[in-house]
Formats: C-alpha cells, sequence, structure tokens
C-alpha cells in the first residue's frame, strides 16, 4: 500500500575511513559533527583485530553521542552489542538480519545493504529492518562496487514504503541534492567528508547546506 506523502527531510549519515589513527581521528570527528546537522555515525573499520574495533568503538561513540547523533557498527553486530551500539549496519555477505535481531534484541537499529535490488529492499523492510540502503549512485574510491543505483530508486521507495531509505557511493557536497531531491532520508558519506579540501567541519556544513537547497 502506497504511504501517504509526508514532507522529505534528508539528513547526513557519516561514515569513517576505512583505516583511522584513532587519535587524530577523534579530533577530526569532533570537527566534522561540528559542522552542522549529523543523524549517525558509522564506524566502519576493515581489515582490523575485533579488539581494534572494538577501542575505536569505545573511544569514539561519547563524541557521536556528545552531538546528539547515533552510534552504528559496520558489519558486526557481536562487537555492536559488546560495546552498547546504537546499531548495526549489515551486508548481504554478513551475519543476516535474523542472526543480528537476535542478538541486538528489538531496540537498536538495524539497517541492511539492498545495491540497486527492490527485491533485496523489500525483503529486508518484510524482516523489519529500520532502514535500507541502495547504491552505488556515484563512481566512489571508498570501496570496489558490484552495483550502480539511479535516483529513481529512491523515487519508488519514498513513495511507496514508510522505512527509510539510505543512498550511499560516491556522495559528496557537489552531488548529493540530487539524492535528497529524488527522497533519500539519508545520504552515506565517507570520502566526501574525510577528504574535502576544506576539511570535514567544513564537508558537514556544505553537505546540509546543500541538502537544505534541495528539499
Amino acid at each position: 500500500m502506497p504511504k501517504e506523502a509526508d514532507p522529505i527531510i534528508c539528513r547526513l549519515y557519516l561514515i569513517t575511513p576505512p583505516k583511522i589513527d584513532l587519535a587524530r581521528f577523534a579530533d577530526d570527528l569532533a570537527r566534522a559533527l561540528e559542522g552542522g546537522d549529523v543523524a549517525c555515525v558509522q564506524l566502519r573499520l576493515k581489515d582490523c583485530a575485533d579488539d581494534e574495533v572494538g577501542r575505536a568503538a569505545e573511544r569514539l561513540m561519547p563524541i557521536v553521542h556528545r552531538h546528539n547523533a547515533a552510534f552504528i557498527l559496520n558489519d558486526r553486530p557481536d562487537i555492536a552489542k559488546s560495546v552498547n551500539a546504537d546499531g548495526v549496519h549489515i551486508g548481504q555477505r554478513d551475519a543476516s538480519y535474523t542472526e543480528a535481531r537476535k542478538l541486538l534484541g528489538p531496540d537498536k537499529t538495524i539497517g541492511v545493504t539492498c545495491h540497486d535490488s527492490r527485491h533485496l529492499a523489500m525483503e529486508a523492510a518484510e524482516q523489519g529492518a529500520d532502514y535500507v540502503a541502495f547504491g552505488a549512485f556515484f563512481p566512489t574510491i571508498t570501496k570496489d562496487v558490484e552495483t550502480h543505483a539511479a535516483p529513481e530508486l529512491l523515487t519508488w521507495w519514498q513513495e511507496t514504503f514508510l522505512i527509510p531509505c539510505v543512498a550511499i557511493g560516491g556522495i559528496n557536497a557537489s552531488n548529493c541534492g540530487i539524492l535528497a531531491q529524488a527522497g533519500a532520508d539519508f545520504v552515506a558519506i565517507a570520502n566526501g567528508v574525510w577528504g574535502h579540501p576544506d576539511g570535514p567541519k567544513a564537508a558537514v556544513t556544505a553537505i546540509n547546506r546543500m541538502i537544505a537547497r534541495n528539499l
């Protein structure tokens, strides 16, 4: 059943770099969060030992919470549970939604990567996911991508389902407005913030400004 037309409110979903110098990055993260509205921060550390991810979560989560943002772990519901994170984001090759929900309980946020697939997104929604993530929308250097999504996918989802959708992949201050206008509830950005020539704080400010212009 189509959902009622509600005003679209698009917010920044900030993703950490895959590798960080924890002491330096803690300062960078605090500066980024001072730049404007950030809905949540996903800790996405690849090829790191479990204890390293846990230490990073314990160091960064208080910074995120001080700025009224949620703290999400990538891939690892077990570590999310151990550090009492606000939720977890799982990919199609990670733990299943059912496994993550059983481990984390009913009150934690669980998001699911759905690539460019309407079927995967509808399946995740039926299972109870708190949000679905589509992408990649633009070329990205953050990770190798196998699928490419069009903005029309966001419009279709926004017009049909109540569960929020996240746009991801190559998004920055220059192109995020297109996705906000198309219907993204959140734009997930990594290098578009951390690689911004004027620094992460300026990037967050610019992204929020561009989102506002396109709603």
